[in-house]
């Protein structure tokens, strides 16, 4: 019996629901040699800004029991290396291009949804409001997205800039991620993309100082999934705009568990770092569970959670 992985979230039609994450697949073809982009229900890149950023002072990278903590900082090339570089490798990916953005100000992420809105290859926008691992706003007091009016704010503004399908990524650092979640429904988001990574450190206890340079960081991997998998749950139950579900995924098993919690896609993150090969396991796995469930279209298993 055959069956029918193909989603759709928002304007794009994807022929299966597994993307790989923001920030562990860059945005070009690093890993070409390693794996079978056309397979990819999606590609998210590596998040973009205005201007050029170096990131956050090394060390950058902590690995944690289950998980890692990462301090990268959005390191990146600017938008217009992105158009003029990263666009041309892109076109030979046969996946979808979800383009990751991130702003210090609200005007910030509307000239990046205007300045992409003209570039054929991209699929979607990613709105970034909730790294952990970089200040936001004139005062960096918070992220956007622990605040309901901000998010709001940079939602609706390059909603009104971009034709293009709106994801808002939301972070679980906030105490009503379903408040979060609806500010970005009103400002005008097509699909909410759950979660970000949640705030860490480490610390060297023979050098008593921090493992990191930035002393914190974004924890992510196996650690969160449970957290995630909550707020998915949570989200999915209370907005009624398609979900992207993600948080320490490794498994076929774990996605299954998003998927049936409400999530209609997934993305890999941390996991892509351990195996390069985990999206096609994961894609192989979704599809044995649907034969063996005697189920013909994965869009049937979304939000099944029997309570």
């Amino acid at each position: 019996m055959g069956v029918n992985l193909s989603v759709e979230i928002g304007k794009l039609k994807l022929k299966n629901p597994v993307l790989v994450a923001s920030g562990t697949f860059g945005y070009d073809d690093t890993y070409e040699e390693l794996i079978k982009f056309e397979r990819l229900g999606a590609l998210i890149t590596k998040t973009i800004t205005l201007k050029p950023r170096q990131g956050n002072v090394p060390p950058r990278n902590v690995e944690t029991p289950s998980g890692m903590l990462n301090s990268i900082g959005l390191q990146n090339e600017g938008i217009e290396d992105f158009i003029k570089n990263k666009i041309p490798q892109l076109r030979r990916i046969k996946a979808p291009i979800i383009v990751s953005i991130a702003g210090e100000r609200i005007e910030d992420y509307a000239e990046l949804a205007k300045s992409l809105d003209r570039v054929k290859e991209v699929g979607a926008l990613e709105i970034n409001i909730s790294c952990p691992n970089v200040e936001y706003g004139e005062e960096g007091e918070c992220l956007f997205a622990q605040d309901v009016y901000m998010t709001y704010g940079v939602v609706k503004a390059v909603r009104e800039t971009t034709g293009k399908t709106v994801i808002a990524k939301l972070s679980p650092n906030v105490t009503n991620i379903v408040a979060i979640a609806q500010a970005a429904y009103d400002a005008g988001a097509d699909v909410l993309s759950l979660v970000n990574t949640f705030f860490g450190m480490a610390v060297d206890i023979e050098k008593r100082k921090p493992k990191l340079g930035n002393i914190s960081g974004g924890l992510s991997g196996p650690a969160i999934k449970p957290a995630a998998l909550y707020m998915v749950y949570k989200v999915a139950r209370a907005i009624k705009l398609p979900v992207i579900g993600m948080g320490g995924i490794i498994s076929a098993k774990d996605a299954l568990e998003f998927i049936i919690s409400g999530a209609n896609a997934v993305a890999i993150g941390t996991g892509n770092f351990v195996n390069p090969q985990v999206y096609l396991e994961i894609i192989s796995g979704i599809e044995e569970y649907l034969k063996k469930n005697k189920l013909t279209d994965v869009k049937e298993l979304a939000g099944t959670l029997s309570e």
